[in-house]
């Protein structure tokens, strides 16, 4: 079972890698760059995905924090839940529309 933890980590480190990408820069995935709309909060919605899923590794060993199961398994889910919905609003919503400049 330790081993599925690790790939957990792993995939949650490459999405959080994707997220600050996304956030830095407004660059995503190829594979979903055609459907996002907003990168910006396709990134924030990335990174509060993979950060549930780095911690859960610790958590699993019983490694970190004296907190009990329930507040753990609730903390996780709640930011995995909030990053799903940024995922989608990153996605669904329509383009904000460039701002105009004058160069003065």
């Amino acid at each position: 079972m330790a081993w599925f933890v690790g790939v957990g980590m792993v995939l949650g480190a490459l999405l959080i890698a994707c997220g600050i990408a996304s956030l830095r820069t407004g660059w995503v995935p190829p594979w979903v760059r055609r459907r996002v709309t907003r990168p910006r909060l396709f990134g924030l919605g990335a990174l509060l995905v993979g950060v549930p899923e780095v911690v859960q590794g610790p958590l699993y060993f019983q490694n970190a924090f004296g907190l009990s199961w329930e507040v753990r398994f609730l903390g996780c889910n709640v930011l995995t839940f909030a990053g799903l919905a940024l995922l989608a609003a990153g996605q669904l919503l329509p383009p904000k529309a460039a701002a105009h400049r004058d160069g003065r």
